[in-house]
C-alpha cells in the first residue's frame, strides 16, 4: 500500500505536468494564430487567392505570412498542420480524470449527500456527460441556428449555464467544475479533430485533384475555431479551481461559473478587438472586474444562507482506517497539528476557509483524507506548512504506521 500510494502519486504529478506542457503548446498556438488572423492588412499586389499579409519581427528575424481564405493555387511542398497540441491536451486531460477523479471516486468524484449511487455508476455519469455535451453543441452548430454566429453564441452559453446547475447535482462541487471544463475542452478539441483537420483535409485533397475547394468548409472550421478562442479562458478558470474551493464549494459554484464564462469572453473580446485594430476597448475590464466581484460575494454568501453543511458517514474504505488500532492517536495528533485549519471555522490567523476544503475536524473525514494526512504529513514535510503547529517526528512516524498498517 505504501509503495503504491507514493507511485500513484507521482503519477499523478507527472500526467498533471504533460497535460500543463501540452495545454501551453495548444493555447500558445491557438492564440499566435487567431492574433495573426486579425492582424492580417490587405495591400495591391497580393498573390491571387492572398486575403492578407502580415509582417512580424521576433528573435532577431522578419517573418512574412500571408493567409489565403481557401487554398492557394497549388498545394505548397511543406505543409505544418497544428492538431496533435490539442489531441495531447485532450488525451493527458482524460488521463488526468482517471488518475484523480477515477481511481479516487469515493472522495472527489461522488458526494452521497448530492447523489448516493456506486462508483462503476458515477465513472460511467461522468463520461456520459462529457459525450452528451460535444453531441448537444455539434448538433446546435449544425442546426439552422449555426448560421448565426450570436445566436449559436447566445444559445450555447444557456445551455452551458444548464450544464453547470445540473452537474452540481450529480457529483461533488469540485467534480462539478471539472467536468464543466472537461465538457468545454472536449469540445474545443473534438472540433479540431471532428471538424476542422478533415475540413482542412478536404481542401488539400482537392488541390491536389485539381478542383477548386468548396469554400463552406474553411467557413465552417472559422466558427469552430472562434468558439475555441472564446472558451479557452474559461477552460482554464475550471481546470485551476479544484485548487480553490471558494470557487466550487459554495451553495452558487453554478452560477459561479456560468459568470466565468462571460468574463472570459469580455477578456478576449479586448484582446481580439486591439489584435484587430479595431479599438481599445478598455471598458471590458471593468466588467471582468464587475463579475469578479460578485462572484467573490457569491463565494461567501452561501454561509449566510444555508447554514451548517450536511455530514455523511464514512465510506467502506475510510471505515478500515477508523478500525485501526493507531487511530485514536492519529486523531489526537491530526485535531491538535491541523485543525485549526483544517476546520470550518479555522482559528489559526489569517486563514478563513479550510485550506483546498480539506476539513479534518471528525473521524470521518480524518479517514477519508487518510492518503493525502499520509503523502503530505508522514512522508513528506509539506504539511503544517513551516512546520507551524510543530509537530514532531514521532508524530509523522505515527501518521505512517496508522496508513501502512491500516487493514492488517
Amino acid at each position: 500500500m505504501m509503495d503504491f500510494a507514493i507511485f500513484w502519486d507521482w503519477l499523478s504529478f507527472a500526467v498533471r505536468w504533460l497535460h500543463v506542457i501540452t495545454g501551453i503548446a495548444w493555447i500558445g498556438s491557438s492564440f499566435y494564430f487567431v492574433a495573426l488572423d486579425l492582424g492580417l492588412r490587405q495591400r495591391p499586389g497580393l498573390p491571387a487567392g492572398a486575403f492578407g499579409e502580415e509582417w512580424q519581427v521576433h528573435g532577431g528575424g522578419f517573418y512574412h505570412i500571408q493567409k489565403y481564405l481557401v487554398a492557394p493555387a497549388e498545394m505548397p511542398e511543406h505543409l505544418t498542420w497544428f492538431k496533435w497540441e490539442s489531441y495531447a491536451t485532450w488525451l493527458s486531460g482524460f488521463a488526468m480524470l482517471c488518475v484523480v477523479y477515477y481511481a479516487g471516486a469515493d472522495l472527489f468524484l461522488i458526494d452521497p449527500n448530492v447523489l448516493n449511487i456506486s462508483v462503476p455508476v458515477g465513472i460511467l455519469l461522468s463520461m456520459a456527460t462529457i459525450g452528451v455535451g460535444w453531441i448537444v453543441y455539434d448538433l446546435l452548430c449544425r442546426s439552422p441556428l449555426g448560421k448565426s454566429d450570436t445566436g449559436l453564441m447566445l444559445v450555447l452559453y444557456c445551455v452551458l449555464v444548464f450544464i453547470a446547475w445540473g452537474l452540481t447535482h450529480l457529483f461533488t462541487g469540485r467534480a462539478a467544475f471539472l467536468h464543466l471544463g472537461a465538457i468545454t475542452a472536449t469540445i474545443m478539441s473534438a472540433n479540431v479533430f471532428l471538424v476542422i483537420i478533415p475540413n482542412q483535409k478536404i481542401v488539400v485533397a482537392d488541390l491536389i485533384a485539381g478542383r477548386k475547394p468548396d469554400p463552406k468548409y474553411g467557413k465552417i472550421a472559422k466558427q469552430r475555431s472562434l468558439h475555441n478562442n472564446y472558451l479557452t479562458l474559461p477552460v482554464l478558470f475550471l481546470m485551476l479551481s479544484n485548487h480553490y474551493p471558494l470557487a466550487f464549494g459554495t451553495e452558487f459554484n453554478w452560477v459561479i461559473a456560468s459568470l466565468v464564462f462571460i468574463v472570459g469572453v469580455l477578456i478576449r473580446h479586448y484582446f481580439n478587438t486591439v489584435h484587430a485594430r479595431q479599438g481599445n476597448p478598455t471598458w471590458t475590464w471593468l466588467g471582468a472586474a464587475v463579475l469578479f466581484m460578485i462572484i467573490i460575494w457569491l463565494s461567501t454568501v452561501p454561509k449566510v444562507l444555508t447554514g451548517e453543511p450536511k455530514t455523511s458517514a464514512a465510506s467502506a474504505a475510510a471505515q478500515v482506517y477508523i478500525a485501526s488500532a493507531h487511530f485514536p492517536a492519529v486523531r489526537d495528533t491530526v485535531l491538535g497539528r491541523c485543525s485549526m485549519c483544517h476546520t470550518e471555522e479555522p482559528v489559526y490567523e489569517g486563514i478563513y476557509h479550510a485550506p483546498k476544503g480539506v476539513l479534518l475536524d471528525t473521524d470521518e473525514r480524518i479517514a477519508e483524507h487518510a492518503r493525502e494526512i499520509y503523502i503530505q504529513a508522514g512522508r513528506a514535510h509539506a504539511m503544517p506548512p513551516a512546520n507551524v503547529s510543530h509537530i514532531t517526528d514521532q508524530e509523522r512516524a505515527l501518521l505512517v504506521a496508522w496508513f501502512e498498517g491500516a487493514g492488517k
